[in-house]
């Protein structure tokens, strides 16, 4: 059973990727979270580990995201398999629900393979993410949502923040009339979340609401940097090669 509050208020879910957040939302008073690693690159599923320790850690609503790598939403027949497994292990461990999204190459919803992963996912609750926002047709998208029994929608009504977007999530929240929710998400702060609650009436809003914390770290080098700084499209990846891969061998000479 889902942990949320019964209250008639609206329901705040804020984006974490650690304990530490975890545990602020909850003190905070969000009513639930979605747990990701990787916010850097739109969010991933976060480790088994990570997702076992913040379960026991609040008494909230936990969601998980179920993304297997940054980019785009058109997945291998592999990578269908990884979500599943990963959707097992939230069930395994007490998850209140999973986040999850895919698309055919001509941007429209995946039927078949989210069709499998809700299979997967049994009765926890259901959110298809902002893969929503990459849709071509983001009517007939909605149409899709509804005929797999999504339980709820995270959009930034395609904009680059919800605000922006508010036009449309207003259009989408109308014509799903209750059956299937719909949680604006993208740049929603406390200055404008009462702003965006009025034009679209939702009652559920996705926030990420961080503040930067200083490390613990007495000794501290600034060289070597431990990641890469490039930027990525959300339509490429960086792959191994394998005629790198030889090409690094035969130098090895093994």
């Amino acid at each position: 059973m889902e942990r949320v509050s019964s209250n008639p208020v609206p329901v705040l879910e804020v984006c974490i990727d650690s304990v530490a957040s975890a545990l602020a939302a909850e003190q905070g008073g969000a009513q639930r979270v979605e747990l990701c690693d990787y916010l850097a690159g739109g969010g991933t599923t976060p480790s088994a580990g990570m997702i076992g320790v913040v379960r026991q850690s609040i008494n909230i609503g936990l969601h998980v995201l179920i993304r297997p790598r940054r980019g785009d939403f058109l997945y291998s027949a592999a990578e269908f398999e990884i979500m599943k497994r990963d959707i097992r292990v939230c069930r395994e461990l007490e998850v209140d629900g999973v986040v999850i999204g895919a698309l055919t190459k001509g941007g429209s919803i995946d039927m078949a393979g989210t069709q499998a992963l809700i299979e997967a996912a049994g009765s926890m609750s259901i959110t298809f993410h902002r893969a929503f926002d990459l849709v071509a047709d983001p009517h007939k998208a909605l149409g899709d949502l509804l005929q797999l029994n999504v339980h709820r929608l995270l959009t930034s009504g395609q904009q680059e923040t919800a605000l922006q977007g508010a036009d449309l999530i207003r259009e989408l929240n109308v014509r799903a009339a209750g059956k299937l929710i719909i949680m604006p998400g993208g740049g929603v702060t406390p200055n404008n979340v009462q702003e965006l609650v009025t034009r679209t009436g939702v009652r559920e809003v996705h926030a990420s609401l961080r503040k930067s914390v200083d490390s613990g770290m007495l000794f501290r080098k600034d060289y070597p940097p431990m990641s890469g700084n490039r930027v990525l499209s959300e339509f490429e990846q960086l792959v191994a090669d394998a005629e790198q891969v030889t090409a690094m061998r035969a130098a090895f000479k093994v």
